[in-house]
């Protein structure tokens, strides 16, 4: 019987005045009815923390002017008070910093991607999370979705043999003019090397797709051949990237991101050859798989059916024919590190499902990629190894 009788306490850095992702982290947070939003400093000065505050209605008591006083007034809570992870939605460079301060104070952290900016920083989380026990979760939100799990349950039961081919494309057209010139607060910070890191396309949205085809087909990258390319005049870092890949069973790849794809908006599709079969899923219609066959009518998987296996089940919420979106696969994150979380502070095992979340290791896979891609990219295309070994 569960021993913990409230629902888990939640602080938030980052996600103010002008951010997109830190509501949608706060509405998927409490979807499930889990998880509270408690705490928070919202913005780099206190002035705007305090008005995210004022409007998410928070006692002014627990928004703070700074993440360091935040885990310091945190801390000295008694515990069932005090927050019992934060989440992590800042441009990328605060990333480390704040992960790290939090874990070092004991918080379990829920980190937006990509994790870190540098390969080092990354390697120095996964030693943090080694170290201290805490639950991190990292938000590759694209995992959550049903059909996305279905995939992953029919590449592992054989259902398409052995994999040849992986073609994934993250094609969006928003940064096509230069918005950062305006002001425009998303795209100025996404195209600093300060803020962004050594990357702009592919470490916003490339890395969504090499996290996709890792989860989905289980392959590691062996190489990678990066062409990447600024076509905004006067921007400083990528907004488009194509890239060959070679991954470690034989198989081979391609990964197309791009921001300045016009007419596009949000179009994440991943394809799986193998040698019985294929599957296809689309972001933009994410309730339906399509696997076809050489000899014989495609297959149509939809959402909420009872064919579909057990954690694909699990993960939705409604019946067929009512679809679930971006909001709810963000969600079964959220609500699987709630449960993760719980079973530490209720010292027991978790539950089957409940440690199906992208990871730290996921996390320093990713930055460990987008930093291949630069490399390759910066040398004139060559392959490079994209091979990554996880720290022992």
């Amino acid at each position: 019987m569960p021993t913990l009788k409230r629902k888990l306490k939640m602080g938030q850095v980052g996600g103010g005045p002008g951010a997109f992702i830190g509501a949608v982290h706060r509405k998927a947070a409490a979807l499930d009815g889990q998880i509270d939003l408690v705490a928070g400093c919202f913005a780099s000065t206190a002035a705007k923390s305090k008005e995210t505050g004022k409007e998410l209605l928070l006692d002014p008591k627990r928004v703070y002017g700074s993440y360091t006083q935040m885990i310091e007034k945190e801390k000295a809570l008694p515990k069932g008070e005090r927050i019992d992870f934060v989440s992590i939605v800042t441009p990328n460079h605060v990333h480390h910093p704040v992960a790290q301060a939090f874990m070092e104070a004991g918080f379990n952290v829920v980190c937006d991607k990509p994790m870190t900016i540098t390969v080092a920083e990354a390697e120095h989380l996964c030693d943090t999370v080694k170290r201290t026990g805490s639950v991190f979760a990292l938000t590759h939100n694209y995992t959550g979705y049903p059909m996305v799990k279905e995939a992953r349950e029919l590449v592992r039961q054989g259902e398409l043999g052995e994999l040849r081919k992986v073609v994934v494309e993250y094609p969006q057209g928003w940064l096509a003019t230069a918005l950062e010139t305006e002001g425009a607060k998303q795209a100025v910070w996404r195209t600093d090397p300060k803020t962004s890191g050594a990357s702009g396309c592919i470490g916003d949205i490339g890395s969504h797709c090499e996290n996709l085809v890792h989860y989905v087909t289980g392959l590691s990258m062996a190489e990678i051949c990066a062409d990447l390319t600024i076509f905004v005049p006067g921007r400083k870092l990528d907004d488009d990237g194509n890239i060959l890949v070679r991954y470690t069973n034989g198989a081979r790849g391609v990964l197309y991101a791009s921001q300045i794809s016009v007419g596009d908006e949000n179009g994440l599709t991943i394809r799986v050859y193998g040698t019985k079969a294929g599957l296809e899923w689309h972001q933009e219609e994410p309730n339906y798989l399509r696997v076809k066959y050489p000899d014989g009518p495609e297959k149509v998987y939809k959402r909420g059916n009872g064919y579909l296996s057990p954690i694909t089940q699990h993960n939705s919420r409604l019946p067929f024919g009512h679809p679930e979106a971006f909001i709810e696969a963000f969600a079964n994150i959220y609500v699987n590190v709630a449960n993760t979380i719980r079973a530490k502070l209720e010292k027991r095992e978790p539950g089957e499902f409940d440690l199906d979340f992208p990871t730290v290791q996921d996390g320093a896979r990713g930055v460990h990629f987008i930093n291949k891609a630069v490399e390759s990219a910066q040398n004139g295309a060559v392959w490079v190894s994209a091979e990554y070994t996880p720290p022992s």
